[in-house]
Parts: C-alpha cells; sequence; structure tokens
C-alpha cells in the first residue's frame, strides 16, 4: 500500500507539474500573439495604405499629359493650388469638411480623387486625416492622398511641377 500511495503521489506530481507547463506554454503564446497584434495595430495608425499615397511626380505626369483621364484633385489644406484642383479649404473645418462633403456626395464612388494639403509634414497635418477618413466613409474606392511629407513647396512647387497660375 505505501508503495501505491507512494506512486500515485509521483504520478499526481507528474501531471501537476505537465499541467503548469501547459499554462505557461499557453500563457506565453497568448502573451507574444497579443503583443504582435498591439506592434502591428500600432504600425497601422493612418487612415491611408501605403498604396494609396500617389507621388507627385506620378500626378505631374498626369496633368501634364494632355492624353491622360485627369483625377479630381482637391485642395484640403490653405497651401496653394495645384493647376486643375478644387479648392475646400482647410478639412480640419468642420465647415469646410461639410463643403468637401457636399462636393463629393455629386461623384460616382469609383472616380478617382486625389486630395492634398501641403501646408505642413504629414506628421502634424490637421488637415489629412479627416479628408481621408471622409472619403473612405463615404465608399469611395478610388481615392489617392498626394505624398507631400514635408509640405507643397518642397514637395511640390520646388520640382517646377504645374500650379494654377
Amino acid at each position: 500500500m505505501l508503495f501505491h500511495n507512494h506512486y500515485n503521489q509521483k504520478l499526481n506530481s507528474s501531471k501537476t507539474t505537465l499541467k503548469m507547463k501547459k499554462r505557461t506554454y499557453f500563457f506565453g503564446v497568448l502573451a507574444i500573439t497579443l503583443l504582435s497584434v498591439m506592434a502591428f495595430n500600432k504600425k497601422q495608425t493612418e487612415p491611408w495604405t501605403p498604396d494609396q499615397l500617389m507621388q507627385p511626380e506620378t500626378l505631374a505626369a498626369i496633368i501634364n499629359d494632355s492624353t491622360a483621364a485627369k483625377p479630381l484633385i482637391i485642395s484640403i489644406g490653405p497651401a496653394g493650388l495645384i493647376k486643375g484642383a478644387i479648392n475646400t479649404g482647410p478639412a480640419h473645418e468642420k465647415e469646410n469638411l461639410s463643403s468637401l462633403k457636399k462636393l463629393l456626395s455629386k461623384e460616382n464612388k469609383k472616380t478617382a480623387i486625389v486630395i492634398y494639403c501641403g501646408c505642413c509634414p504629414f506628421k502634424d497635418c490637421p488637415n489629412i486625416r479627416p479628408a481621408f477618413s471622409l472619403l473612405t466613409s463615404m465608399k469611395f474606392t478610388n481615392h489617392k492622398l498626394l505624398n507631400l511629407p514635408h509640405n507643397l513647396k518642397i514637395d511640390w512647387i520646388n520640382h517646377a511641377y504645374p500650379m494654377n497660375n
């Protein structure tokens, strides 16, 4: 009987150790998964994806090509007007965002649209996020943000890309 009790204690001890190892493994995997998800979510903090950024030289080439289909170009900030652009004013102001929404309400959801601000670096711009988010919420499927990471002067005007006169 003593041998039997000793054997049962060892067996129970082994089962307990195995359960603890399984729990430790489970919580370790869970922690790594949660940290990975959090890190991924931090990377995608902007409302646009990298493929929704249009390079300035691409838009300039489209504007300069008389045979190219032109997108609807909308200035959503206080900087100068790119050739052919419509100005709706700084999108961080409620009335200007409403003006943008009114303009967009008349457009087909598949219309090629390029918005830009250019007042300051992207990281500080109060206009691009609300405007881009509006386009997305209105279910537009072909909208881009002009990639002006510094400002309109440095990323557009200094390259002699077309401006309204």
